[in-house]
């Protein structure tokens, strides 16, 4: 068999089918029973296994080609024209990676924290995984909406499960949002078929539409992803979601969930509906500017750990929606291939940033059972090598120069100050509001005296938290010092959309 050819197929299917195999044989009742520890291996060795195959992707990928690689296409409901049809370019491999390399990640980061249900638990994450991989894969509309709403499910149990003491209304609250948003996505998919004949997403992108139907079709997706980024003023759903979630919940939810949103604007907003995206960018800029600042502020205000991660998230992702719509603002392909790579690269930065940040507040959280910041001060006393990875990790968060939070940053606010300067200005002042409510958490937390006798009773991580944790961070000042091999994977993909989106259709 030549793995090559079937090589998403396995990334989809094989973490799947491992979830469903956890499911089958059940859980134990007792937590540490024997049967329970065998689930926990299973669990990491599907998701290893998954990460393994993955690197076949980056190793096989051809960063001169911008069209799709690893295509898969086989009939699927031949009466509507619809095909299991999968593939590969320079935006979605890279996010591929990404969420195989995460999901191991949060399998070791549960191990031994979660005592309910843990072969469920660990069930719900690889069925997730592999309906992620879908989305990032999918070229068929329907196929592609399958597996987008299909992901909703296992998050929905991970909240509602294994969640905090207000699960039930974050759950009800992130599905609502995230489901009603794409309805109106597959209304859209529905008018592009009757348009075409299949689901095609080259067929989509090839079809001729009116200016009208382009900004009926942006907006449909707009509500999708705007909710999935989230943008301002749909985000209200994600600190509820994140504060109540498990900590591998809120790992995934920031570090892979999220960037759905970003990765829907640019393989289906900006090719299919070129004019519409056109239309609608200064209102696009205007919403991303609003959440760097805007949302900026409100992170200062957070007394809760994850409320402030979260918030921070919001910001973040503000920067990507920026990179990707100031494309007609700026002369000539560089500038706007500046702008979508930094994009780009934010997104993968951003994913294993955040991922770490949630991860350090599980650390304490399984210690001391308490997220507020104000319970804490001096842990820098007790737990020194956790102070260390969580001081990185803050640094990287507010964009220091060597880490991956800078490399983006960077590339978007030199983008937006060949657009506008006022657009670079208001970018700019993530760097100082970043800093702010990111150090402001540090100093309360890490630094000072030793707050009180729960602080001075913690201990320093265990080895399994000190790998996952070093892991995140090897990678996040990899990607900072050295982002060649992430750029050269995306170069060619987005110089060949960014030509796709500057033809009108009209």
């Amino acid at each position: 068999m030549d793995f090559s050819q079937h090589l998403l197929s396995i990334l989809i299917w094989l973490p799947i089918v491992g979830g469903a195999a956890l499911i089958a044989i059940g859980d134990d009742n007792d937590a540490m029973s024997p049967r329970a520890g065998l689930m926990r291996i299973v669990a990491l060795l599907v998701a290893v296994a998954t990460f393994l195959f993955s690197v076949g992707l980056y190793i096989g990928f051809d960063n001169a080609t911008s069209g799709m690689q690893f295509i898969e296409k086989q009939p699927w409901v031949g009466s509507l024209n619809v095909f299991y049809s999968l593939g590969v370019d320079g935006i979605s491999a890279p996010l591929i990676l990404l969420t195989t390399f995460i999901t191991p990640l949060v399998v070791i980061a549960g191990w031994n924290t979660i005592t309910n249900r843990p072969a469920q638990y660990f069930a719900a994450f690889l069925i997730l995984e592999g309906l992620m991989v879908g989305v990032f894969s999918a070229l068929d509309a329907l196929l592609f909406y399958v597996f987008w709403e299909a992901m909703l499910i296992p998050m929905f149990l991970i909240i509602g499960v294994w969640g905090g003491k207000r699960r039930v209304y974050a759950t009800l609250k992130f599905f609502l949002y995230t489901f009603l948003g794409s309805v109106l996505m597959l209304v859209a998919f529905i008018y592009l078929y009757g348009q075409t004949g299949s689901f095609d997403l080259f067929g989509f992108m090839a079809a001729p539409l009116t200016l009208t139907a382009q900004k009926l079709i942006f907006i449909a997706f707009l509500l999708a992803f705007a909710v999935k980024v989230p943008m301002w003023p749909v985000h209200t759903w994600l600190p509820d979601a994140h504060v109540e979630a498990p900590t591998g919940g809120s790992v995934i939810l920031a570090a892979i969930m999220l960037k759905m949103g970003g990765y829907g604007f640019v393989r289906l907003s900006l090719p299919i509906v070129p004019d519409g995206s056109e239309y609608f960018a200064n209102m696009m800029i205007a919403l991303s500017l609003i959440a760097v600042v805007y949302i900026g502020f409100v992170a200062l205000m957070q007394k809760d750990m994850k409320k402030l991660i979260a918030y921070s998230s919001i910001a973040h992702m503000g920067f990507v929606t920026l990179g990707f719509f100031i494309l007609w603002s700026v002369s000539g392909n560089a500038g706007a291939g500046l702008g979508m790579t930094g994009g780009m690269v934010q997104m993968i930065s951003h994913g294993l940033i955040s991922g770490a940040m949630f991860l350090c507040v599980g650390v304490l959280y399984d210690r001391m059972h308490s997220r507020e910041i104000a319970d804490y001060g001096g842990v820098a006393n007790t737990m020194p090598v956790f102070a260390a990875f969580m001081v990185l990790f803050a640094m990287a968060n507010a964009g220091l120069p060597g880490t991956s939070g800078f490399v983006g940053e960077f590339m978007v606010i030199i983008a937006s100050f060949k657009a506008n300067f006022w657009y670079a200005f208001l970018a700019a002042t993530t760097l100082i509001l970043g800093a702010a409510y990111t150090l402001w958490m540090v100093k309360r937390v890490v630094y000072g005296e030793v707050a009180n006798d729960n602080v001075a009773e913690l201990t320093d991580l265990n080895a399994r938290e000190f790998i996952v944790l070093a892991i995140l961070a090897g990678s996040v000042l990899l990607v900072g010092l050295w982002p060649a091999p992430l750029v050269d994977m995306m170069n060619a993909t987005i110089d060949q959309l960014i030509q796709q989106v500057g033809q009108s259709k009209l």
